[in-house]
């Protein structure tokens, strides 16, 4: 008979077991064996409240994946200590993983029963991690109403089990997006925290404007301010002189501004945000592209909203750009956040009034006066267009208005002269309008919820390049006919509504926008709520 002294820990009981395992001679791992039922019976036990861990667990006949005495189990385990630990760098709640708490847990094992417990504890974590660095912290609905994105959570059991049958480092590093964007923001932070660290980009500049010429203390600040952000050389001008205009244009074209060189108010807040506020906009950047961790499309249309612009991407390059206007910040008019497939466009179309607009809006004008907003057609539930004089319009209130608002074809047209349609309950779509001159500011949230473009017919013409020997002609003739026209997109494309405060492009410096509806900062306060935590600045 073989004895030996009880090592303490998860490497001691393994030790022990794989000593017994030899004197028996037991070619099979030692727990997987049925004269080792406490293992079993407290892995069931602790996995009884997650009915997907305790899934996983029956199909293997409650053998070990991380607390065996094999090789590929000791890899597993020291994979995700790895993953955990480094956790913080993707922007993820350390604290919500407990790594002290883990490596307590694996060096005080001192029976079966803790060892299975154990067992699933790992698991338990792994799935925590994997849900959080492959499709985010926090749910999007959750957090704001107008982020109505439908996150693709993986399944749990099937995580584990293909997890088993993989290399474990490398399936824990390819959980998280693998978009260009992904890599490029996590560099991003990286950056930010180490001039965190050395205490930012210095003194804010004490003023609210300056323009060429200027001289004095405050230009003094502004020169040493774009001096830190990388955007000048080092000077001891004083003056605001050609240089500093340079560097204060790319800036603001950085920042989604009119470069003009002038260094107005929304340039100087731009300028004066602190390191820590464009970290937070990094990190939620980052989780959105945790919630988009899924195939976006070879082709799509890409619409950022705070950017103002709506874009088709062609394998991962902008083939189009245009300005556009999107919801104004107030009440149900901001801009959903969501995805889904274009699949038409209509040429010369009707507005259908949204019955919000119409009852909120309209119907209070006309019951003061029934010929009010007379550009519209009053229609009934046949379609028919009913006189309005044979309407009394006081009779009814917003819930009993029985008639829908219409408005034909024209290039007065609230919808303009085209729109761009991806059926969604939201009833949102990418639309012209006759109303261009919004597209000269820098901030353009005025619609009532739909995205206006600043180029639809050259979006059009895009669009159609991919069908159509002559994209131009099609378009035009159907314009022509002053008719109602629908067009199908023989290859539907995907269409994503998002909002990015911060951008990585591939070439050149990162690019932030202000946050227009405030969402950021409700997704930020939730990661915090979570465990995310944000470096001080150094004193």
């Amino acid at each position: 008979m073989i004895s030996y002294m009880r090592p303490k820990g998860l490497l001691g009981l393994i030790l022990g077991a794989a000593l017994f395992a030899t004197a028996s001679m037991s070619p099979k791992p030692v727990f997987a064996q049925t004269q080792f039922p406490a293992f079993a019976q407290a892995v069931a036990e602790a996995a009884a409240r997650d009915d997907e861990i305790a899934a996983f667990y029956r199909q293997n006949g409650y053998a070990p994946i991380w607390t065996g005495t094999g090789a590929e189990d000791r890899a597993r385990r020291a994979a995700l200590i790895n993953a955990l630990a480094r956790a913080d760098d993707h922007g993820l709640p350390l604290a919500a993983y407990d790594i002290d708490g883990l490596r307590t847990s694996l060096g005080s094992v001192v029976s079966k029963r803790d060892l299975g417990r154990l067992e699933v504890e790992m698991s338990r974590l792994f799935l925590l991690y994997a849900r959080h660095i492959q499709t985010g912290i926090v749910t999007p609905a959750e957090v704001d109403s107008g982020i109505v994105r439908q996150v693709d959570l993986r399944d749990r059991t099937e995580l584990l089990n293909n997890f088993t049958n993989a290399v474990p480092s490398r399936f824990l590093k390819e959980l998280a997006p693998t978009t260009g964007e992904y890599a490029l923001l996590m560099k991003e932070k990286l950056r930010l925290e180490g001039l965190l660290a050395s205490g930012g980009w210095g003194p804010a500049v004490p003023v609210q404007s300056l323009k060429p010429g200027n001289q004095g203390a405050a230009v003094v600040a502004l020169r040493d301010r774009l001096t830190a952000l990388g955007y000048l050389e080092r000077s001891f001008t004083q003056t605001y002189d050609a240089e500093i205009q340079r560097a204060v244009q790319v800036a603001q074209a950085d920042y989604g501004l009119n470069p003009d060189g002038v260094a107005g108010s929304a340039t100087i807040n731009q300028i004066n945000v602190p390191v820590q506020k464009r970290l937070q906009s990094v990190l939620v950047a980052m989780e959105r592209e945790r919630w988009m961790n899924f195939d976006r499309g070879t082709r799509h249309v890409w619409v950022n909203m705070v950017d103002f612009t709506a874009k088709i991407i062609d394998d991962g390059e902008v083939t189009f750009r245009t300005r556009a206007v999107v919801g104004k910040n107030t009440g149900d008019r901001r801009t959903p956040e969501f995805s889904d497939v274009m699949e038409f466009m209509i040429i010369n179309p009707s507005w259908n009034v949204p019955r919000s607009i119409a009852t909120k809006e309209y119907l209070p004008r006309m019951m003061e006066d029934p010929s009010a907003a007379g550009h519209l057609e009053l229609v009934d539930g046949g379609g028919r267009v009913v006189s309005r004089d044979s309407v009394d319009f006081e009779a009814y209130t917003p819930r009993t208005f029985p008639y829908r608002l219409r408005q034909p074809p024209s290039r007065g047209n609230a919808l303009g002269l085209v729109k761009f349609m991806f059926p969604n309950r939201h009833n949102i779509y990418l639309h012209d309008t006759p109303s261009k001159s919004l597209f000269a500011r820098d901030v353009r949230a005025f619609s009532h919820g739909c995205v206006r473009l600043g180029d639809p017919f050259d979006f059009a013409y895009a669009l159609l390049a991919k069908q159509s020997a002559d994209p131009h002609g099609e378009f035009q003739a159907a314009l022509g006919s002053r008719r109602e026209t629908r067009i199908d997109l023989v290859q539907p494309i995907p269409v994503h509504l998002v909002y990015r405060t911060a951008v990585m492009p591939a070439k050149g410096n990162a690019q932030y926008r202000n946050d227009v509806y405030g969402r950021d900062g409700r997704i930020f306060a939730a990661m915090v709520a979570a465990g995310v935590v944000i470096a001080t600045p150094a004193s």
